[in-house]
């Protein structure tokens, strides 16, 4: 596993980190055995990052994190967490010093720790993002101690442009994969620059990239691959990156002959992204302990040559960028 450096925070983390989101909620069942399973397995394989929400499972994600760590001893890995989306209805208005406070407090318990890692803010309203205010209480609760660090989980590019202007910002959590390529074009390199890690999320497509899917593939009910296929609960954009699902299998199918050697489809899509040096880490999700070290196994890929990088990008202009570049 080879690892990064996480922004102007300097510490390094592994290039492919564990996204804590499908062992809480929102993608079918998980049994805790087999949550914890792939956590363990993902931390011997490597991987030094962890991405949570305190809204993944209502705590569940966070507790089961902190479960794996109290087993594990040692050092532990960089967890960064979120909040925001407890806000009920969830505007800007409640993005205040006292509501952000009580939600670090709560997965300050969960996780077991005096200090958060990083905290970021869980894709808030966009006006969040001309109120300094809110910033500023960020700031406050740093110098309490209650964390160390903090950044922003956003939807599109534009926010990701604004939260950077922000000075104490030290990440952001955007979609990037090859159906989702917008960043690379207005904001990866002026993040670099500026030294503000990059957590890649969703690098999979919502399981899309792993080339399993079919026509008449069915998910559970309590899968947000089901529920918000069409943006029914939150932003289209986190199910299948907002592409039309027939129309990413038609593109994966077109992917799939660039895959070479013994690379698995969604290695191959990992590795895609870690070809830009303005990511930090992916954070591709698992709920199993094979898929975690599958997951971490894309770290060790060669890098792609330029002729697939040209076809990928060839694939995303004509087929998918319709659907997507001009949203997010």
């Amino acid at each position: 596993m080879q690892s990064r450096t996480f922004g102007r925070i300097g510490r390094e983390v592994s290039e492919i980190g564990f996204g804590a989101w499908a062992i809480g909620a929102s993608w079918g069942h998980v049994e805790a055995d087999d949550a914890k399973a792939a956590l363990h397995a993902a931390l011997d394989s490597g991987m030094t990052f962890i991405d949570t929400a305190d809204v993944y499972g209502d705590g569940r994600s966070e507790k089961l994190i902190a479960e794996v760590l109290a087993e594990r001893g040692g050092e532990k890995p960089f967890v960064a967490t979120k909040a925001g989306r407890r806000l009920n209805p969830h505007v800007a208005d409640g993005y205040t010093r006292a509501n952000l406070e009580a939600f670090i407090d709560r997965s300050r318990e969960n996780l077991r720790t005096d200090t958060l890692d990083l905290v970021q803010l869980h894709c808030p309203p966009t006006e969040v993002y001309d109120r300094p205010e809110v910033f500023g209480a960020l700031d406050e609760l740093v110098a309490a101690g209650k964390l160390r660090n903090y950044g922003v989980s956003v939807e599109t590019v534009d926010e990701a442009l604004q939260a950077i202007e922000y000075p104490n910002v030290a990440s952001v959590q955007i979609i990037y994969n090859i159906m989702r390529q917008k960043p690379a074009e207005r904001f990866l390199g002026l993040a670099k620059e500026r030294g503000v890690g990059v957590i890649a999320r969703v690098p999979l497509a919502s399981g899309l990239l792993t080339g399993k899917f079919k026509p008449d593939t069915r998910f559970d009910e309590s899968d947000h691959r089901q529920f918000n296929r069409h943006g029914e609960k939150f932003d289209v954009g986190e199910t299948f990156s907002g592409v039309p699902y027939e129309t990413g299998l038609e593109a994966v199918e077109k992917l799939r002959p660039l895959v070479k050697g013994d690379a698995t489809m969604a290695q191959f899509a990992l590795r895609w992204i870690l070809m830009n040096d303005g990511i930090t880490v992916a954070i591709p999700g698992a709920k199993s302990a094979s898929q975690a070290k599958a997951n971490a196994g894309a770290a060790d890929l060669p890098a792609l040559d330029a002729d697939t990088m040209r076809e990928i990008a060839a694939i995303y202009d004509t087929d998918i960028a319709p659907h997507v570049h001009h949203r997010w």
